[in-house]
């Protein structure tokens, strides 16, 4: 630590660390436009100025800018002198000269770092009389809004864009006060991760298109801390709700998670609450096959009767259903008749996860970690696709050579142009082993593609090459072999080595095969992660202690007439099997009850249907693939019969007078007599604060003090303003009255407002330093700890499959996983719903040439006894006698593992090669 005067204060901060931040981290208010806690420093806004004195003695001092500067001891600055007030006044005014001035209609409008920084510096009159140069905007597809006119030429959007997210169709074009910011055509933005150019830019020139085309003032948006149900990394959200409607997600900041990003599945894909074909009451299949609307009570009675009248009832679970909603059904059903709703094959990888996570010595890491980690390899899994914001994650980890030459060199890691100079293409080693081409191939030191079976052995044999670099490697051609021998020294040279694979292969091998490398590597600091499909699947396996009931089991059971009732929560049956065995499974109950949120194909088939309420009408719990618990709370009620599932199944639990339910009388009950039943998931109750937690006596706010108040926004329909609900399950309440101070929980912060600080940049108020950990602590609670002895290491021989080998005429189906439209819930969601392509299945040249096809040929698919109709795609990388098929996506077939199709061309659509 340093002396540094301010203003003739002494302040203490930390050594090296740029003005700018040091001083925001005090709690003084220095203005700013281009830097960034994640991006560093390259002083091209000019507005964080301040006057530098040689000593104390020295009146006349120097202008200097803030992110420029370093702390060093005894230095002295001014900010409040006469000389930096008015140059940085200038510098907003020369800024402002082309600007609209339109901050009544911009969209950015009341949240604009913009507005706040021209307040703050004093500038409110507009000298300036001449023409403004004026730009053309340009149409970026479904999710942003662009509005060139009001840039300030900050360059935060290209910094983010490409240095930071690795993006390519984005660039500053034009010179001096022409420079234009955009795309050379317009056309969607490339990155999966272009939202985040809503949050980075501090004008209204990117801005959230969803929110623009239904539009509110963000002061009267009321939100709640969140959690992204997209996949399962567990970023954290802020949702805002006016009128009963999701308006927008924004990023909610976790240290240790997700940081400043999100991804564009976590930002846009929450608008399926919207939909009109949402069930709003609870329905009785009638026997014209219609459903008739029944009242709550009645719906609960008849289900009652149906589970009184015979034992013979059976539960489903899901994985992106909470961990009280699966635990609550499998107590009414018995853990001998209760399944986790997860596809069998999945659902043994995910156990096998978690299995290997509980017992290694490997760190599980966090975002946080793997954005330390200075060697990685990625084994089979197209990480983008299936935990993108671990893809950002990883697009800085291989930065950190270039932060290693810049520490040698002395220069500060925040002096982000300087570093980036220094090291030109120097990247940290990030290894690449996939089924295909991927999004992170750009950053890759090795790209390897093979069939699933061949990855594993890949990966068998790195991990016995790090445990004697004298093994011989048998199996692989030359160019594989010096492959196999670069990760491996890789990986042992490296300080913090990271193995990152995944379920997404449908391969329990390379499971195996991660944990065997993380094992070889025991005598260092190694993390070990792995990805998981949904948002809860590690929580659903976890929650499911028993022996396993499997789906196919259902359908056997249900053969012999072993169900009579069938209760299905939060989960469509046809994406995790087969569509006949689901057709027999249904047709072989005689009362299927579906609690979802969605309209889904089990849903239609279903004798009783329970509107559920959406993770952000709910409070629930999810354990990310990180191990982390966490809690999401409801941004709103949910509308007329709409209720979370583990309401519901309370209800029903205390109508059939099951043990534990009669003392269940809120969501605190619920979550305690679930952690009060399992081992594994005591801790969940640490995750966040329970409904007792009150700052000096009240509660949360989930509205801002700025809102109009419900009897404005109200006053169309009526002038007297209804009675505000209450919230009995969280500390939050559903009004503007309470305390959202900066010391607030992290697991409970709403959102962020500070003095002067309108827009999001006043998340540094809320933080322990700029940049750092909230004060109020970082959400969720780790469930899984580092081994005290490594785990056994896996049997390499016995587990070691056999080398793929093309069967001639067949090809052997494997999983491609999309980020738009392969997630159930987000695919729903209509600006992702542009995104999405139709099911397709990509092959190399050599079988395209085989099968006598061409890209963009239709072709019909048969899997077994169910054929579609696909379009085809060619692409050199994917592994000879493999075809990789688009899953998931609401068109595309359920597939098994390890199967062979056939493929024969019908048509030609013109496509192009993927």
């Amino acid at each position: 630590m340093v002396t540094i005067y301010i203003d003739d204060v002494a302040y203490q901060v930390k050594e090296g660390e740029n003005v700018l931040k040091a001083a925001l981290g005090l709690g003084l208010d220095l203005p700013y436009f281009c830097w960034h806690p994640e991006m560093g420093s390259v002083g091209a806004c000019r507005q964080c100025a301040l006057v530098q004195y040689r000593d104390a003695e020295d009146t006349r001092g120097r202008i200097v800018m803030g992110c420029m500067t370093a702390a060093t001891e005894g230095a002295r600055f001014s900010m409040q002198g006469e000389a930096p007030k008015e140059f940085r006044e200038n510098v907003v005014e020369s800024l402002m000269l082309n600007h609209p001035h339109d901050c009544p209609v911009c969209a950015e409008g009341g949240e604009c770092h913009l507005q706040d920084m021209t307040v703050m510096v004093g500038h409110r009159d507009r000298r300036y009389r001449g023409k403004k140069n004026t730009h053309r905007n340009q149409d970026l597809g479904p999710l942003i809004h662009h509005e060139m006119n009001r840039c300030i030429s900050c360059y935060r959007c290209t910094r983010y864009y490409n240095d930071y997210a690795g993006g390519k169709d984005l660039a500053a074009q034009a010179a001096h006060d022409h420079v234009y910011f955009g795309r050379h055509e317009d056309g969607v933005l490339e990155s999966e991760f272009a939202g985040n150019l809503v949050e980075v830019c501090p004008t209204g020139v990117f801005t959230d298109k969803p929110l623009v085309n239904e539009y509110t003032r963000k002061w009267d948006l009321q939100s709640a801390p969140s959690i992204c149900t997209g996949c399962a990394v567990g970023c954290n959200i802020m949702p805002g709700e006016r009128y009963g409607k999701l308006k927008r997600v924004h990023n909610r900041y976790n240290h240790e998670v997700n940081g400043y990003f999100l991804c564009d599945r976590g930002r846009f894909g929450g608008n399926y609450v919207n939909e009109k074909d949402r069930a709003l009451f609870a329905g009785l299949r009638t026997k014209k096959g219609k459903y008739d609307a029944i009242d709550r009570s009645d719906a609960m009675q008849q289900l009652q009767e149906w589970c009184s009248k015979s034992n013979k009832i059976v539960g489903v679970g899901s994985p992106r259903a909470s961990l009280e909603s699966n635990f609550l059904l499998r107590q009414i059903v018995g853990a001998g008749n209760y399944c986790d709703g997860v596809a069998d094959h999945e659902a043994q990888l995910t156990k096998s996860v978690a299995d290997i996570l509980q017992n290694s010595a490997s760190h599980t890491p966090s975002l946080r970690d793997v954005e330390g980690a200075d060697a990685i390899l990625i084994l089979g899994e197209d990480i983008t696709n299936t935990a993108p914001r671990m893809a950002l994650a990883l697009r800085q980890s291989v930065r950190n050579k270039a932060k290693q030459l810049a520490t040698q060199m002395r220069i500060p890691l925040w002096q982000d142009e300087a570093v980036r100079n220094l090291a030109q293409d120097q990247l940290s080693p990030l290894h690449s082993v996939t089924m295909s081409k991927t999004p992170l191939d750009d950053v890759a030191q090795t790209r390897t593609t093979l069939a699933p079976d061949d990855i594993a052995r890949f990966g068998f044999a790195i991990a016995d090459y790090i445990s004697d670099s004298s093994t011989k490697i048998s199996g692989f051609d030359a160019e594989d072999k010096e492959c196999i021998q670069e990760i491996a020294n890789d990986l042992k040279q490296a300080q913090v080595p990271l193995i990152v694979s995944g379920v997404s292969t449908q391969s329990q091998v390379i499971i195996q095969a991660a944990a065997a490398i993380a094992s070889a590597l025991e005598q260092q600091k190694v993390m070990l992660s792995y990805c998981l499909p949904e948002c809860n699947s590690l929580g659903a396996s976890l929650a499911n202690d028993s022996p396993r009931i499997t789906i196919t089991d259902l359908a056997k059971r249900a053969a012999d007439g072993q169900i009579d009732t069938l209760i299905v929560v939060e989960n469509d049956l046809y994406r995790r099997a087969p569509k006949s065995e689901i057709h027999a499974l249904l047709a072989n109950v005689k009362n299927t009850v579906v609690l979802d949120c969605l309209e889904t194909k089990t849903f239609a088939k279903a004798s009783m249907v329970l509107p559920a309420a959406s993770s952000f009408e709910a409070e629930g719990t999810l354990i990310s693939s990180e191990g982390r618990a966490q809690r999401h709370f409801p941004v709103y009620l949910p509308a007329e019969q709409r209720r979370a599932s583990w309401q519901w199944l309370t209800r029903l639990g205390q109508a059939l007078d099951i043990k534990g339910f009669s003392e269940i009388k809120c969501f605190d009950d619920a979550l305690t007599f679930c952690a009060n039943s399992s081992a594994a998931l005591s801790d969940i109750i640490k995750a966040s604060p329970q409904a007792s937690y009150r700052d000096r006596g009240m509660r949360i706010p989930r509205q801002t003090h700025r809102g109009s108040g419900r009897t404005a926004m109200l006053a169309n329909i009526s002038v007297h303003e209804p009675k505000q609900p209450e919230d009995t399950d969280s500390p939050l309440a559903f009004t503007m009255e309470g305390v959202n101070g900066v010391n607030e929980p992290g697991a409970l912060l709403p959102f962020v407002w500070s003095p002067g600080w309108n827009s999001n940049q006043s998340l540094h108020k809320f933080q322990s330093e700029a940049g750092g950990a909230l004060k109020g602590g970082t959400a969720g609670i780790r469930l899984f700890k580092p081994s005290a002895s490594p785990v056994k290491r896996v049997n390499e021989k016995s587990q070691l499959p056999p080398a793929f080998n093309a069967q001639k005429g067949q090809l052997r189906l494997l999983p491609l996983h999309k980020i738009f439209g392969s997630e159930e819930l987000s695919a729903h969601s209509p600006a992702i719903k542009e995104l999405t392509t139709s099911p397709y299945v990509q092959i190399n040249i050599d079988s395209a040439a085989m099968l006598k096809l061409a890209a963009g040929d239709v072709a019909q698919m048969s899997v077994g006894d169910e054929s579609v109709a696909v379009s085809i795609k060619v692409c050199d990388s994917v592994p000879d006698g493999c075809a990789l098929y688009t899953v998931g996506l609401p068109d595309s077939l359920f597939v098994m593992p390890n199967t062979n199709i056939e493929l024969k061309a019908v048509g030609n659509t013109g496509g192009a090669n993927g």
